[in-house]
């Protein structure tokens, strides 16, 4: 599924189109790609028609879109302040209450169009008017439908940085987050008393690392994906955050991982990070090290890519 990187194009060619823009109008074609949202699809266009949008954000591979709710409301009720201060605190109270959540699963696209342009596939279209753009149409694609949309509630996060949505809120902070405290996380992964592959994909440790990028970053740092995590020493695990990060960093810069249409940017777009792979997807391909053939070990339902010479377990 897209990890980080795919996510992060995704925000942040959606981030000029929908902030400030106003929902037209809302179909949604397969309910199925509802199966997040709390209520009926008659609900989620309800709710989301006339609500303008503030932003485009992202915490690991979720992305979401507070909204604003209805301008001329707005308008109204700070006019109806007494002060500046009223006026302000009236403002604040109307927007990003809410936001859409929007969850690419195996497959999901959102994709900006004109209003004459659609896709095959599309299961959920919201068009929009921009004060800048004009009138454009988006277009959530889901060809396996794991994906999904859903209007959610969001809250204050955990460590009182900003607002997340109620599904997201479980989630810890990606390491490209400028939020993401590194002590808190050396910390926390040393207690851990597992593989430190299944630490890197677990969500509530750290965000936004999936297979990919798992496998590229522990071969950069030489870690074998089933060293013990209570094994791994300080410098060790500081080099392997490092390495998570430079990894991810590249792959953004190179548009994300693309092996086929599925992961696009926006514009329908593929990235080209596969071009760069050092062990993921590499089996029976010379490391670019040693030399020595990159080989695959079945691991969670998936494949994890080392080199065996260059990535042994250590006992210290």
């Amino acid at each position: 599924m897209p990890e980080l990187p795919e996510v992060e194009v995704v925000r942040s060619g959606l981030e000029p189109a929908v902030t400030g823009a106003t929902v037209a109008s809302v179909s949604v074609l397969d309910s199925r790609s509802l199966r997040r949202h709390d209520g009926p699809a008659e609900d989620f266009v309800a709710r989301l028609t006339g609500a303008r949008f503030e932003s485009a954000e992202r915490r690991g591979k979720f992305l979401w879109l507070p909204l604003a709710g209805d301008p001329a409301a707005e308008a109204s009720v700070a006019h109806a302040a007494v002060g500046a201060h009223e006026a302000v605190a009236a403002h604040e109270a109307l927007a990003a209450h809410e936001a859409l959540v929007v969850h690419l699963g195996m497959s999901g696209q959102v994709l900006l169009r004109d209003r004459f342009t659609d896709d095959a596939l599309t299961r959920i279209r919201v068009e929009l008017e921009h004060p800048g753009h004009g009138p454009l149409r988006l277009n959530f694609v889901d060809q396996r439908i794991f994906g999904s949309m859903a209007i959610d509630e969001l809250r204050p996060a955990a460590d009182g940085h900003g607002l997340v949505p109620s599904q997201v809120a479980h989630i810890a902070r990606d390491p490209l987050d400028e939020h993401f405290d590194d002590r808190l996380f050396v910390a926390r992964l040393r207690k851990r008393n597992t593989g430190i592959k299944r630490a890197l994909l677990d969500q509530t440790l750290i965000s936004g690392i999936g297979n990919i990028y798992a496998d590229e970053a522990l071969w950069a740092s030489r870690i074998h994906y089933d060293q013990p995590t209570g094994a791994l020493s300080l410098p060790r695990v500081k080099t392997l955050l490092a390495e998570v990060r430079a990894v991810l960093i590249k792959a953004l810069a190179e548009g994300g991982t693309s092996f086929d249409a599925q992961y696009v940017n926006v514009n329908g777009n593929s990235g080209y990070f596969s071009h760069s792979l050092n062990a993921y997807g590499q089996q029976g391909k010379p490391c670019p090290r040693c030399g020595r053939p990159i080989v695959r070990e079945q691991f969670m339902n998936r494949g994890s890519h080392f080199c065996p010479f260059c990535q042994r377990i250590r006992v210290t």
